[in-house]
């Protein structure tokens, strides 16, 4: 069954040519991810025998508008299909070694990404972070985008996932309550990449850093930076290299734990109580 899907994003792809080398490789564990070499080129496919509606289809589009902005390298998307049972994304094989200077080029290209702004804060359509839905919109208001659609979201899921109950619930809802305390309403609505933890970019030739994996929106570029701060992988090169073309605002490490409360949310709904002692740490600092 894979290996027909194989052929079939091959052929979407334009390559009718002799498949050489069929082979598992590192990506993450949604997909069934593979190496395809062919007499023709060479490409990373993912497949998903399951996967949710416009799945490929939102991973393609947030590759493309991050590649649209010229500032930082993402794979070639060379085809997808959210087609049931045969759903596959099909790009450009990427590999290379990271060298000293790679982390200082990611902050420095990620930083020029943010520079790029849209009109609203959201994204038009409904997106994926991991395999949850993510609700989306397009709002003039970043605090009430950020409350409303991405806290708000996990929260209900949470709710019904029975994962946020009793205490915690109450000091969620007083959270949102008091959100605009620390989170901003009127700021630039920056390309974002949305799920940027260490395992979502690569080194490419040369050592040149590729996005991967975006989960796209427009929004605060502090919840971006939170987000790699989250995890770690990051490190202090990647960091100065950002804040020297595009400095971060005095109050992001007052609302940084606040950005980080969404993927912590993500997590807890995503893989159970093991995040819940870092989420209640998070709604105790904030609301007692």
């Amino acid at each position: 069954m894979v290996k027909v899907t194989l052929v079939k994003a091959l052929a979407a792809a334009g390559d009718h040519t002799n498949i050489r080398e069929i082979k598992r490789a590192h990506g993450g564990s949604i997909n069934e991810s593979f190496f395809v070499e062919t007499n023709k080129n060479k490409y990373f496919i993912k497949c998903h025998p399951n996967s949710p509606k416009h799945f490929f289809s939102m991973e393609a589009k947030g590759l493309q508008y991050i590649k649209d902005t010229g500032t930082i390298s993402v794979p070639d998307v060379l085809a997808y299909s959210d087609e049931k049972e045969a759903a596959f994304l099909v790009l450009e094989w990427i590999e290379g070694q990271e060298t000293v200077n790679t982390q200082t080029l990611l902050g420095c290209q990620l930083a020029a990404m943010h520079e790029h702004a849209g009109e609203k804060h959201g994204f038009s359509q409904d997106t994926y972070i991991g395999i949850l839905p993510q609700p989306n919109g397009l709002y003039d208001n970043w605090l009430k985008y950020y409350r409303d659609r991405r806290l708000r979201a996990q929260l209900e899921l949470g709710m019904k996932n029975n994962v946020i109950t009793g205490k915690r619930r109450e000091k969620m809802d007083e959270l949102l309550k008091g959100l605009g305390n620390w989170i901003p309403e009127d700021i630039k609505p920056s390309y974002l990449h949305g799920d940027l933890w260490n395992g979502n970019w690569m080194a490419g030739p040369g050592g040149r850093p590729y996005l991967i994996d975006p989960s796209f929106l427009f929004g605060d570029r502090h919840f971006e930076i939170a987000f790699t701060e989250l995890f770690g992988g990051f490190s202090q090169e990647f960091y100065r290299a950002y804040s020297d073309r595009y400095p971060l605002d005095p109050h992001y490490h007052e609302r940084k734990p606040l950005y980080q409360l969404y993927y912590l949310l993500v997590h807890l709904n995503l893989f159970g109580e093991v995040y819940g002692t870092q989420v209640d740490r998070v709604l105790t600092r904030y609301v007692g």
